[in-house]
């Protein structure tokens, strides 16, 4: 089975470029979805957590509050760090048990879509490397209509990631995602037909 990990900046469409790579046949696994998962009520890392923050990021009912989380770790590195420490094990360990289980099914291709693919250095995870980018302007309006936030505060997230450019420099395939859906689909087609169909 072949892995490849698909990866981007936020905002670039990651999701839809994993969609199209499902309609040609591969097995996605999300990274955000097992950072979720590891973290539901009677998980050891959401445990993990509360002993390391304290029960001020949890909700009433028990769950990881994530607003709360995400304003501790935002503006403050070593707590992200923390935090870190304790999610990417725990995805890896959820990402694992999900590549046995699609190369238990017989697929033939997996795409480990994960956005910090390299910097959470999970890239010794997949064979290859595919990175979604797209021009900085358009990747700035769609995250702020997304996320409904202004200007300052998407350039804000945008800057606190890996530059796309340094990104994309990993990637043995790039998709431009920066115009309409049918170009976008026609590069993941073509790169499938020369990295997967052969």
């Amino acid at each position: 089975m072949k892995i490849i990990g698909l990866t981007g900046g936020i905002a670039t469409g990651k999701t839809t470029v994993a969609r199209f790579m499902e309609q040609l046949g591969a097995v996605v696994i999300d990274a955000d979805q097992l950072a979720r998962d590891a973290v539901a009520p009677g998980m050891p890392a959401l445990l993990q957590i509360s002993q390391q923050f304290g029960a001020a990021v949890l909700s009433a009912d028990g769950s990881l509050d994530r607003q709360a989380m995400r304003s501790l770790v935002f503006s403050d590195a070593g707590k992200r760090q923390q935090l870190e420490a304790i999610l990417h094990p725990a995805i890896k360990q959820l990402a694992l048990q999900r590549l046995a289980a699609a190369r238990d099914s017989g697929a033939q291709v997996a795409v480990y879509m994960a956005p910090l693919l390299i910097e959470a250095g999970a890239a010794d995870r997949v064979d290859e490397i595919w990175v979604v980018t797209l021009r900085p302007e358009v990747q700035r309006e769609r995250l702020m209509a997304r996320d409904r936030c202004n200007r300052e505060q998407a350039e804000q997230i945008i800057a606190a990631q890996m530059p796309l450019a340094e990104k994309e420099g990993y990637g043995v395939v790039v998709i431009d995602n920066s115009d309409s859906l049918e170009m976008t689909r026609q590069q993941v087609r073509a790169a499938w037909q020369q990295r997967i169909a052969v």
